[in-house]
């Protein structure tokens, strides 16, 4: 199936991300006598096209064909539709929708293990996953064989190791995550057994992704360390990606305009539908010959048909939801900048100002005991989601921008600790890291033309490496004064961090770490009200205020100024 793949793929590589007529009318069986595979991945909460997803499903099996729905992961976080129940209601999405298969993503584990369990106890669906154990066990099924038509495809999920750190550690304490080497020998044991087993075909739903910053974790090396596979459906990076293709969508610009890279591995099976089920990814397969004859990436924009009974489970959830978080509290006058890259993910922003101003505040006010002599904020860039645009401020804004439920927290570190975690947090900065810091309090430079230093050994249960040496990463300043690496310091930050979660061990390791149980989107949303008199002003917020200095000693500025 491999070397009919390979030739298929070469000629794929001239096809567009566009609806063909094909898939417009179903009006003969004219699929009869294939399998097709349809994939998504990256929903992140957005429930409402499910049931466009359903009636595609339906169209083509009364088109004659054999479907399989399947899923790479990142579906239980991303809007208030999801995290409202802690990833339950994606569960009862993706049951109405008819999806036959799942993988898990990082983000399936935001609410804890224990509610991932109960979530997935409810699915109908199978769910694989032959990388993550506790005790020694898998917690989910490694693989299945689905027989279709007289063809017996093999699937086998892979789960991103980051999700060790991705996720809250103490909240997943006691699973082990597979990466690298071990990741590959995984899953050349799920090929094996499955075509022991008599599979025609072996296909791996890997929430892995292609990021640079991935590495050594990506599709691509597991590919190419596991070449028997025969097709990846991927997740985690929200490229959209067509095998065969030479380009990858990797987003859009601030004008919805869509934002490419060279493919420099589009020989390789793997695709990839974006994100929020703007695509659904085709694999066709011919039962007789047991080859694939077809790929398309499917655009549900230009898709007109949706399933009457999903679109009533989606508003059945929607709209008591929309009820309680549409009432407006606040205006703003300016674009808070929720992008990933250019975005928090890579400089400093005006929404991560705000947020890093609004969790300083509650220290001050809300959390009196605490000695804000040295104190300084700090979250993720990773976790802010969303833009909050111009005009009034509802609760859902502000809680699609911080879904994951986090609260604040207080860690005291030394500066040396400190210097530890911000170098850790941009060693691949300019390049998008979930850890990337926004501040408050303090102003440094990152110099992204020093190489980072990293130790011989990623940190404790992480796919990260701490710093060996201080090599990219300045403090000028902490409260106006300068910095010193001997002194104490106050770090409000997210219970997520505090915990190690992404880049931050030190902050797991510090000397006083303790959670002030107050959420962050409510945090920020008494910023606004009490602080800023319920307006977030041009004057304060209308650009970043210089407290990150990225590569060339230049200030990043928004890039919606």
């Amino acid at each position: 199936m491999r070397k009919v793949l390979a030739l298929l793929l070469s000629v794929v590589m001239a096809l567009s991300l566009m609806v063909t007529t094909a898939w417009a009318d179903p009006v003969e069986q004219d699929l009869a006598g294939k399998t097709v595979i349809l994939h998504t991945n990256d929903v992140h909460g957005e429930i409402a096209r499910y049931a466009k997803v359903a009636a595609l499903k339906a169209e083509l099996v009364a088109r004659g064909a054999d479907v399989i729905l399947v899923d790479a992961g990142d579906y239980s976080q991303g809007t208030i539709y999801v995290s409202v129940n802690k990833g339950a209601d994606a569960v009862t999405m993706m049951n109405a929708a008819g999806y036959d298969l799942a993988t898990i993503g990082n983000h399936e584990f935001d609410y804890g293990y224990e509610q991932l369990m109960l979530n997935m106890a409810k699915a109908n669906f199978q769910v694989l996953c032959a990388n993550v154990s506790k005790d020694g066990k898998s917690i989910f099924d490694a693989n299945t064989i689905i027989e279709k038509g007289g063809m017996k495809i093999g699937f086998f999920g892979l789960e991103t190791p980051e999700a060790q750190t991705k996720a809250n550690p103490a909240l997943i304490q006691g699973l082990t995550f597979l990466g690298a080497e071990d990741m590959y020998a995984a899953a050349q044991a799920q090929v094996d057994d499955l075509k022991a087993r008599g599979a025609d075909a072996v296909i791996c739903l890997a929430h892995l992704g292609v990021d640079s910053s991935s590495e050594p974790n990506t599709s691509y090396d597991l590919l190419k360390n596991v070449p028997d596979i025969d097709f990846v459906i991927d997740g985690h990076s929200h490229s959209v990606m067509l095998a065969g293709a030479a380009k990858l969508q990797t987003g859009v610009d601030k004008d919805g305009n869509p934002t490419y890279i060279d493919n420099p591995h589009y020989e390789l099976p793997i695709q990839s539908t974006g994100t929020k089920l703007a695509y659904v990814g085709v694999l066709i397969i011919d039962n007789k010959t047991k080859l694939p004859e077809g790929l398309e990436m499917l655009d549900l924009g230009q898709y007109e048909y949706e399933d009457a009974k999903v679109t009533a489970a989606a508003k059945a959830i929607m709209e008591p939801i929309d009820a309680e978080y549409s009432a407006v509290f606040a205006k703003s006058e300016v674009e808070l900048n929720g992008d990933k890259e250019p975005g928090n993910r890579t400089q400093e922003t005006n929404l991560g100002n705000l947020i890093t101003d609004a969790m300083m505040w509650a220290i001050k006010t809300k959390a009196p005991g605490v000695d804000m002599t040295n104190a300084v904020a700090i979250t993720n860039g990773g976790g802010i989601r969303a833009w909050i645009h111009a005009g009034d401020i509802s609760k859902a804004d502000v809680t699609t921008v911080l879904p994951f439920g986090n609260t604040l927290a207080v860690v005291h570190v030394k500066g040396s600790e400190l210097l530890e975690a911000l170098e850790a947090s941009t060693f691949c900065t300019p390049i998008s890291l979930g850890g990337f810091p926004q501040t408050a309090g303090m102003k440094l430079t990152v110099d992204c033309t020093k190489p980072y230093d990293k130790a011989d050994d990623t940190y404790p249960g992480s796919t990260y490496y701490g710093p060996k040496s201080i090599q990219r990463v300045t403090i000028e300043t902490v409260g106006g004064e300068p910095f010193d690496a001997n002194a104490t310091y106050t770090i409000a930050t997210n219970d997520f961090m505090a915990a190690g979660g992404d880049t931050y061990y030190a902050f797991a390791a510090a000397s006083v770490n303790y959670d002030l149980g107050l959420s962050m989107d409510e945090v920020v949303m008494d910023y606004i009200t009490d602080e800023l008199k319920g307006t977030v002003t041009e004057e304060a917020y209308g650009q970043p205020a210089g407290r990150i200095t990225v590569d060339q000693g230049l200030a990043f500025t928004d890039v919606a100024a």
